[in-house]
Parts: structure tokens; sequence; C-alpha cells
């Protein structure tokens, strides 16, 4: 008898798994809520990549913290800055967050947590995409699935190809810079995708409404493997 997806998922990491610099550890993360009932938070801001940078930063440094983390499933005003994210319909729009978002420096690197290969990249450009992104496919027994890193640098996308095999712990990445990763303050997008639907170097990072019932299925929690909380 198969193991349910989830519970795949959860049982091949132990512990904590950083896929980020490699001498953070977990106490160095804090939850980070940029949900659209965080009363608190300020819009503009997020829609000024510098400016999130430094009030991320500050939070930081408050929560003696390195890393800002947090999102699976998150509802967020953000996405409404982009005609990318918009429907016809109000339940058809796009804000529900698929992937944990991990904000820190441009330039931190980004490591796979697991062996698998490189199922495809490319760099996607609509104004608040992922930029950058390389999406690697796993194997486990009968299961394949796919993990998927976005608002990467440029030089992340350089002399991969696709089927290069990986091996956990394998650096395969920078963060980027506003300029290349969306136009957000710099941070990694990760999102694990059971089914790909033949999509290659893209998959949808935010769900509508309508669609939700799916991708909740197709893209459980990250956090299944990375163990922040």
């Amino acid at each position: 008898m198969h193991m349910h997806f989830k519970q795949i998922l959860n049982s091949l990491t132990r512990k904590f798994t950083p896929i980020i610099n490699p001498s953070f550890h977990r106490k160095d993360f804090v939850a980070l809520d940029l949900s659209s009932s965080n009363e608190q938070l300020d819009i503009a801001i997020l829609q000024d990549p510098e400016a999130h940078h430094n009030q991320l930063q500050k939070f930081l440094k408050v929560n003696k913290a390195k890393v800002a983390y947090g999102g699976y499933l998150e509802q967020r005003k953000l996405y409404d800055r982009s005609d990318y994210f918009q429907g016809t319909k109000p339940e058809d729009k796009r804000n529900i967050h698929l992937g944990i978002d991990l904000w820190c420096n441009a330039g931190t690197e980004v490591f796979t947590p697991l062996d698998g290969v490189v199922h495809s990249f490319q760099e996607n450009t609509n104004f608040g995409d992922y930029g950058p992104t390389i999406i690697l496919e796993h194997r486990f027994e009968d299961y394949s699935f796919h993990t998927l890193y976005g608002h990467l640098s440029i030089e992340s996308l350089k002399r991969k190809a696709v089927g290069q095999r990986v091996q956990a712990g394998d650096l395969i990445a920078w963060l980027g810079e506003p300029e290349v990763n969306g136009c957000y303050a710099p941070h990694l997008h990760f999102q694990v995708i059971r089914d790909m639907e033949e999509k290659k170097g893209d998959y949808p990072g935010v769900s509508s409404r309508s669609q939700l019932e799916f991708y909740k299925e197709n893209c459980p929690d990250p956090n299944l493997l990375l163990k922040i909380y």
C-alpha cells in the first residue's frame, strides 16, 4: 500500500532542512505575516522593493533573526499591483500563495534538500512574476514530484541543463535583486508540485479562490520537507 503523498514528503527529511545558506539554524528563522488580514501591514511598502527590504531588515534585527519565512496559503493584497494575477471575475483573481517564502539578502545561496534532476528552468519576466526560476524533479519509489525555486539571480540559470543530476545539499542558485526577481524585496519562493501539468520553467505560485482545492492537493505545504515550523 502506498503512503499518502504528504506522508511521503514528510518522511523524506527528519529535521529542520535549510535550503538557503547552510550556516543558518532553525533559531535564525522568524515567521512573517503578509496576509490581507494583517492590519499592521503597509501595502505601499510591499510595492517598493527597497523600502520593503529595509523594513524586513529591521524586522529581522528586532527578532534577532536572519530569515523571515511564511506564506503558505496566505491570501495577499500584494498581487493586486500586477495585471498578471487578475481574473475576469473576483473568484478568479489569484492572490493565495502556494509556496513558502524565505526573505533574506540577495546573493544568498540556495541548496536542494533532495537528490533529483533539473526538470526545467527559465526567466519569467512578467511584472510580479518569479524572474529566474529552476524546477527540479525528484523520485521516491513510485512517486515523482517537483520543487520550484523562484526569484533567483540570472547567474543561477547559467551552466544548467535539463536532466542534470543534483544531490541533496548541492548549491543550485543564488537569490536575485529586485531588478531581475519580479520586482520584490529579495527572497526565495519555494514550492512543492506533484504534477507539473506539462509546464516547463514555470508553474503558478499563486491560486485563485476558485482553483484552490486543486492546488492545495497538487502543491502541499513545503514545510513538510523543510520543517521550519
